[in-house]
């Protein structure tokens, strides 16, 4: 393993010599906010000791990255392939555009979590977050899965208003008793049936052991699955001239 330290280091040449870095195991310590850390890297291992800045991993292309702390906005923005696991919580933006790969955080995260994400063909998109999201959850959002999992939430929805505004492919997995009291019309929930569960238990088996938790005691709860309507899509609401 290969450490580097970012202490102080324009976020510029950090990425370089990550980029440059030979070994595919690399502990980077001291970081203080740096931006675009680990952009479009491929085949390799980084652990994150501090906060990265904005836009962690953008275009990451099969990096496996771990965040001891928090991560801020826009972590793996347009990202094709690997994993960001984060061990507190994440910013707004997370998971921007995001077409592959998978993003767990433990803790929260912000606003317009998910937003655009899309899949195609054999890549799709996965985030689970341990806690709450902000407003706007899956705003457009065109392929991929979410899965909210308000480890720590009861008596309500684990996520803030305007869930799944626009959303017109993918799904949504909440893990609560209760759905959001204001769902658009052109999206449609229900109650999570065993099929639905297995679509997303092997992802959930793997955020568990990413961060020591119960498996059972997590999926042994109510979930209720968003999807769009197809009976009153979003085109509906345009018109053309």
């Amino acid at each position: 393993m290969t450490q580097l330290r970012a202490d102080g280091k324009h976020f510029q040449l950090l990425n370089e010599e990550i980029h440059a870095c030979m070994d595919t195991d690399i502990e980077l310590t001291g970081c203080m906010g740096q931006r675009y850390i680990a952009s479009g890297l491929s085949g390799k291992h980084l652990r994150i000791h501090g906060t990265p800045g904005n836009a962690l991993g953008a275009y990451l292309d099969g990096t496996q990255i771990e965040t001891c702390g928090n991560a801020q906005d826009a972590t793996g923005d347009t990202m094709n392939a690997g994993q960001i696991t984060i061990a507190g919580s994440s910013g707004d933006a997370t998971g921007y555009a995001m077409r592959g790969g998978r993003i767990f955080v433990r803790g929260n995260v912000g606003y317009r979590a998910g937003i655009h994400m899309k899949a195609y063909q054999e890549k799709v998109p996965v985030i689970i977050v341990g806690g709450e999201t902000g407003c706007f959850l899956g705003e457009y959002q065109a392929g991929g899965l979410i899965v909210v999992l308000g480890l720590n939430t009861s008596g309500k929805a684990p996520v803030d208003a305007f869930c799944a505004t626009g959303m017109h492919g993918g799904s949504i997995f909440l893990r609560s008793d209760v759905l959001p009291d204001d769902l658009p019309d052109q999206v449609v929930a229900h109650r999570a049936e065993k099929a639905d569960l297995e679509v997303i238990r092997p992802h959930v088996h793997d955020f568990c052991a990413a961060f020591g938790l119960d498996e059972n005691a997590v999926m042994d709860h109510p979930f209720y699955c968003l999807k769009p309507n197809t009976n009153n899509p979003y085109k509906q609401l345009y018109t053309q001239n």
